[in-house]
């Protein structure tokens, strides 16, 4: 939570307790234990709250996913406007549980005017397939969120019962990051921006002030600096020099000027000797480009959310939402016009065309598995 101002603090005699503060033992804390499935309360119950990270769900996502809910954070899909946004398939979802798709009134679901945001770490997958134990939705009247095995209740385990109104975001739900809107909405939910009130940090493309240094900026993933006005440099979620030798390509990231003609872009990450290994880390290259097309993605790693590996397309007007996610056997031929904004990971979109109206569109990489290569073909028009 470090661009939030919310602290968690360990009880070290008790290594399950997490307090939300900084000073001694909370009366109000959250236990994390291994029970069955992954679960947790929606918002503050008061006293020894519980949440648990059962067999298969002891991965960074997961666990984001549920402190959100113990923080307060419904699922985004259940949004009082998703019906806008995404279509719930109720004819494939199994007799009895239809009820775990209703969606929250608008008095229970405030969500401050932030727009719906389909790579939200608080978002489902489009199907049951996913690489990890994924959500439920099980809602109990104590307000108990349970995340299960199979979370999407299908009848048809092949059809997907979450269906985004824009198609191009379907590898975008279950993403495996937390999205700058999810960490907007928690600085709002806390009263985080209430720290730097009056301070007039000039943020560029939709950062706002770190509420714990208020001369820099939150920035949206693919924007850096100080007031996010550039292009992130690196991103290495470890920091090893082995690591870096290893998965880092070599010019990992830059800023590209387009022309009349297609020019190609080919990113390598990964590491082909390594084989068919998960690492709980991701490296990313972040690049600039104006306008391109999608060539070709290794094949290998197709999953709900692009959670192993991918490539984000931030073409949105709005450069806070996470983009289109892609891998796997892309021919994908896109024009970039910034009405689009997606993740990619599989051939199952190639050919899509994207526009964009601005004049930089951010483009980034990212791997945790195996190797993948990206080519892509840039231009403006």
């Amino acid at each position: 939570m470090d661009s939030t101002c919310v602290d968690f603090k360990e009880n070290k005699s008790d290594q399950r307790m997490i307090h939300l503060n900084s000073r001694g033992l909370a009366e109000d804390r959250i236990g994390v234990f291994m029970e069955n499935g992954c679960w947790s309360s929606v918002g503050k119950r008061g006293g020894l709250q519980k949440l648990s990270l059962g067999r298969g769900c002891e991965h960074v996502r997961i666990a984001a996913h549920e402190i959100g809910h113990a923080l307060g954070f419904f699922h985004t899909h259940s949004r009082h406007d998703r019906d806008d946004y995404i279509t719930v398939d109720i004819e494939n979802i199994e007799p009895g549980e239809t009820s775990q798709f209703k969606t929250k009134s608008k008095t229970d679901n405030n969500n401050y005017g932030i727009p719906y945001d389909y790579g939200s770490v608080m978002h489902y997958e489009a199907t049951r397939y996913s690489i990890y134990l994924a959500c439920t939705a099980y809602i109990i009247n104590t307000g108990l969120v349970n995340e299960l095995e199979v979370f999407s209740f299908a009848v048809d385990d092949e059809r997907p019962t979450l269906v985004p109104k824009d198609l191009n975001y379907t590898e975008t739900l279950g993403s495996p990051f937390i999205s700058f809107y999810d960490i907007l909405m928690m600085n709002i939910q806390y009263n985080c921006l209430d720290r730097c009130e009056g301070i007039n940090t000039q943020c560029r493309n939709g950062g706002f002030a770190h509420p714990r240094a208020c001369y820099k900026c939150v920035c949206p993933h693919g924007y850096g600096g100080k007031l996010c006005g550039r292009r992130v440099n690196v991103f290495f979620s470890l920091n090893s020099q082995i690591f870096r030798k290893i998965f880092q390509p070599k010019g990992c990231g830059e800023r590209l000027k387009a022309s009349e003609d297609w020019t190609t872009l080919v990113d390598d990450l990964g590491d082909k000797e390594a084989g068919h290994v998960y690492r709980e880390d991701f490296v990313k290259c972040h690049y600039w480009i104006t306008v391109l097309k999608f060539v070709d993605f290794t094949k290998g790693a197709d999953t709900d959310g692009c959670q192993l590996a991918g490539v984000e397309i931030k073409t949105k007007k709005d450069p806070g939402l996470t983009g289109y996610s892609r891998l796997e056997t892309l021919i994908i031929k896109t024009i970039l016009t910034y009405n689009l904004c997606s993740r990619f990971c599989s051939d199952k979109f190639a050919n899509t065309t994207l526009t964009s109206t601005r004049n930089v569109v951010p483009i980034i990489t990212y791997n945790r598995y195996s190797y993948t290569k990206t080519k892509l073909e840039y231009r403006y028009i």
